[in-house]
């Protein structure tokens, strides 16, 4: 009798509603930026790019790869609405580029840009070393996260799907058992439809992002993130992994997919992991 009083009590739980499954999502992307302000990783993040030439010998090819070892840390410039990523790069292709215990906060220090000065120099020096010619500074594993925060949810509608396959597992099929999770994990799409949009062009025109989160509906944990966002000029696909790492006591970036086209020919794919987390020195 006690048995069946207690299958039928959790069969009655109401399964939560999205708005729910949403809200825990925004109190956990909050409680997450607020813990990895204080934690530095270890990027190592590996670019390629292949170009055919629009020249005379339209056939031509041209290849490249370049391998970048960085600190990588979360930054809020004063008077900033949102949290960025900083890439301080100190090894490019195993050369230094930089004295390793240089502190980066030299670009935050100065109190006196604004904080749209500060946020593009921290975009810019944080793209310094990209390889190839299609200009990027979407290139860091939590900027998906930001969509999820409580103060931009209302830039995105949101709706549950059952596509739950990502999309960049081709670029290192390796380790693609870091972009699974289990079947109780929520996919959620997301399309932003406010303007301006948090991504734009160089020439500050509006490119709207949609994509996918796979998140835990008890908890908003978010396991992998997908954004996408092009025009009829680039398009582009970041796909980001989560896995918990007991330092932060919460789930980190692990490893980044990305992989960029633009009209001209030219194609850019990227993958970069994580790891050595550690608290960020005074």
């Amino acid at each position: 009798m006690i048995a069946a009083a207690l299958v039928l009590a959790v069969q009655a739980s109401p399964a939560p509603t999205l708005t729910t499954v949403l809200q825990r999502a925004g109190d956990y992307v909050t409680a997450f930026h607020r813990t990895l302000s204080r934690i530095v990783s270890e990027e190592r993040y590996v670019q390629k790019w292949e170009a055919t030439s629009n020249g005379p010998r339209k056939d031509a090819t041209h290849r490249g790869r370049r391998t970048l070892v960085s600190d990588l840390l979360l930054v809020k410039p004063r008077g900033a609405d949102d949290w960025l990523q900083f890439r301080d790069v100190f090894e490019v292709d195993g050369a230094p580029v930089r004295d390793r215990h240089e502190r980066l906060p030299s670009l935050l220090a100065d109190g006196s840009p604004s904080a749209e000065e500060q946020i593009a120099r921290i975009k810019s020096e944080s793209a310094r070393y990209n390889i190839g010619n299609i200009d990027r500074d979407v290139n860091v594993p939590l900027l998906a996260m930001r969509f999820l925060a409580p103060n931009n949810q209302r830039r995105f509608k949101f709706r549950r799907t059952a596509d739950r396959a990502p999309g960049n597992t081709h670029l290192a099929p390796d380790s693609d058992g870091v972009f699974r999770v289990s079947a109780e994990v929520w996919v959620i799409e997301y399309d932003e439809v406010q303007q301006p949009t948090i991504i734009r062009t160089q020439g500050a025109k509006s490119l709207p992002a949609h994509g996918r989160f796979w998140i835990d509906p008890e908890t908003g944990r978010v396991l992998m993130s997908e954004l996408r966002a092009g025009d009829r000029n680039v398009r582009g696909t970041i796909d980001v992994s989560y896995q918990s790492e007991p330092l932060v006591g919460m789930l980190v970036p692990i490893e980044m997919r990305e992989d960029y086209t633009d009209r001209s020919g030219s194609h850019i794919t990227g993958v970069a992991t994580y790891g050595r987390f550690r608290q960020l020195e005074d």
